[in-house]
């Protein structure tokens, strides 16, 4: 565990020092009308309440869940922090959603998201704030539901647990580009075909660099899962109350 804190801080140290392109964002500052960014942040606001409750009754169950919040927090930070350029105003990059969704639940991962994006728009110049609302609905709302249901249905129809897994972080990432897609739509429509004509520009132009990083995504989710299962002390993982397993795929 020891050398694992120091690789995760070694590697946050990087993102942190390195300099950061202009293009390298979500929705970037800005991008949206203040009608817009109202819009989000007042949608985003009952997750985050209950959100926040939930987190407190996780930490008032085990104390020690704490760990894995501060763990799903760095995963979530870490990985949508990779960014490639995708197009004018955001970018393509992995969420990290899909493993906190699965092991806090998504209401947890709604604050979760909410405190990474606004780190990365501040030290990072990785989105906005301005935007932190569209950013925060998109990424920490809708990924982890998405990713959290599909991980279920998965498990119902008698499926995998790696493959509940590994479709639930690469289904939760592909939710939030739509998402994204369907926000940047909305707010720029195409002069010709309106919203629906720059939506399907959009979701076209993301789907290039998206669906390669989201495979990449569940693969590397099934393996911190693994990791996680090995490493951490039962006590935490294997907690009943927080609803997590501590069996290895």
């Amino acid at each position: 565990m020891k050398q694992g804190n120091k690789i995760i801080f070694s590697v946050v140290w990087i993102l942190l020092v390195t300099p950061q392109p202009a293009f390298a964002m979500h929705i970037m500052e800005g991008y949206l009308s203040p009608l817009w960014a109202l819009f989000w942040a007042v949608i985003c606001l009952p997750f985050l309440l209950i959100g926040i409750k939930h987190i407190r009754q996780l930490i008032e169950e085990n104390g020690e869940n704490i760990v894995i919040i501060a763990m799903a927090t760095a995963y979530v930070f870490m990985l949508s922090a990779l960014k490639i350029p995708s197009l004018t105003g955001s970018c393509s990059h992995p969420t990290g959603v899909g493993l906190g969704a699965i092991l806090l639940g998504p209401w947890a991962m709604s604050v979760i998201g909410l405190v990474v994006l606004l780190f990365q728009a501040i030290l990072l110049a990785h989105g906005g704030l301005s935007t932190l609302g569209a950013n925060t609905f998109s990424m920490a709302i809708v990924g982890p539901f998405v990713a959290i249901a599909i991980y279920h249905f998965i498990l119902k129809m008698n499926g995998k647990k790696a493959l509940a897994i590994f479709m639930a972080a690469m289904l939760g990432n592909l939710a939030t580009y739509c998402v994204t897609a369907i926000q940047l739509a909305l707010a720029w429509p195409s002069l010709e075909s309106g919203f629906w004509g720059a939506l399907l520009e959009y979701l076209s132009i993301f789907a290039i660099t998206q669906l390669p990083l989201a495979i990449s995504e569940g693969i590397l989710t099934v393996l911190i899962y693994n990791t996680i299962a090995t490493y951490m002390p039962k006590k935490i993982f294997g907690s009943r109350k927080n609803g997590l397993k501590e069996e290895i795929l």
